[in-house]
C-alpha cells in the first residue's frame, strides 16, 4: 500500500462547490474547467455543468475552456410604475420606432414592460384596419381596449403584481395555440454571453414560448439594459432578429449584437 498517494478532497454538496467556483473565479479573475476539475476533485464534465448553470444565473461569465468573473447583475424585480419613470424619452422614441414596424392585418404578441407599454399608446395614434395584438400585460390591454379595428387577446394566468403581467401554465398553454407575425419583447437584462434574461423564471418561460411562435423577434430596451444580467435566461442573443435602444449604446455592444447577427437600430 502506498501511503505518500494524495487524498481526494471531500465531496462537496452541489450547491457548495458552486458557491466555492464563484468565489475562485471571482478572486483570481478567470479560471479554466481543468483547473477547476483538479482543485474541487471532479470531472470536467461535472464542472462545465457548473459552469453553465452558474452563467446562466449570471453568477458568472462563461468563456472559452472556463469562466470569467460575472458583470453586473441585476436580480430584483422593479415595480412597472417605477421603470416607466426611468429613461422615458428613450422609451417614447423606442416606443414610436417599433410601433412604426407593425404592418395593417398582422398578429403581433407584446410582452409586458415599461418599453412595451409605450408600443401600445403608438399603437392608439395609428390607423390600422386590421391589427391583433396578443399580451400578458393588463395595462397593455387596458391601453387597447375599445379600440376600432383592434383585436386583443388577453393571455391568463398567474398575476405578478410588480409587472401587471400574467404568467404560468394557463398563459402557456393559451399562448401555445397561435401564431405570430411579430413579438415585442421587453428586456431586463442583456449580455452578449448570458443572453436575454429577467427576474422571474415563470415569465423567463413565457418570454422563451413567445418567441418560438412568433416570425419575427424584436427586443425594445433602453441602452442601460446593456450589460445587466438578471436571474432567468430567456432566449441566447443569436435568436433576435432586430434591437431597438437609444443612441447612448456602447459600441462595443451594439458590435457584439451585430456580430451575432442581430440588426441593430439606434433612435
Amino acid at each position: 500500500m502506498n501511503d505518500s498517494a494524495p487524498v481526494p478532497p471531500p465531496r462537496l454538496l452541489v450547491e457548495e462547490r458552486r458557491r466555492l467556483i464563484v468565489e475562485y473565479v471571482e478572486s483570481n479573475g478567470r479560471a479554466t474547467v481543468e483547473e477547476l476539475a483538479t482543485r474541487f476533485g471532479t470531472s470536467t464534465v461535472t464542472i462545465r455543468n457548473d459552469l453553465e448553470s452558474l452563467a446562466r444565473s449570471g453568477a458568472l461569465a462563461r468563456s472559452h475552456g472556463g469562466a470569467l468573473p460575472s458583470t453586473q447583475t441585476v436580480t430584483n424585480d422593479v415595480p412597472l410604475n417605477i421603470k416607466e419613470t426611468r429613461s422615458h424619452p428613450q422609451k417614447l422614441r423606442i416606443g414610436l420606432a417599433a410601433a412604426k414596424l407593425i404592418k395593417d392585418g398582422e398578429t403581433i404578441i407584446l410582452d409586458s414592460g415599461s418599453t412595451t407599454v409605450e408600443i401600445a399608446r403608438q399603437i392608439r395614434q395609428l390607423k390600422f384596419e386590421s391589427l391583433t395584438v396578443v399580451t400578458n400585460a393588463l395595462n397593455i390591454a387596458l391601453e387597447l381596449s375599445g379600440l376600432p379595428n383592434i383585436r386583443v387577446m388577453m393571455l391568463g394566468g398567474l398575476l405578478r403584481p410588480t409587472s401587471y403581467s400574467l404568467v404560468g401554465p394557463d398563459a402557456e398553454q393559451a399562448l401555445s395555440r397561435i401564431s405570430a407575425d411579430k413579438l415585442f419583447l421587453g428586456v431586463d437584462g442583456l449580455d452578449p454571453l448570458v443572453g436575454v434574461t429577467t427576474p422571474d423564471p415563470l415569465e423567463a418561460s413565457l418570454n422563451t414560448l413567445m418567441i418560438r411562435v412568433s416570425r419575427e423577434t424584436i427586443a425594445v430596451f433602453d441602452a442601460s439594459k446593456l450589460g445587466q444580467r438578471s436571474l432567468s435566461v430567456i432566449t441566447p442573443i443569436s435568436t433576435l432578429n432586430t434591437v431597438i435602444t437609444d443612441h447612448s449604446a456602447s459600441d462595443e455592444m451594439v458590435e457584439a449584437l451585430r456580430d451575432a447577427g442581430v440588426d441593430v437600430m439606434l433612435v
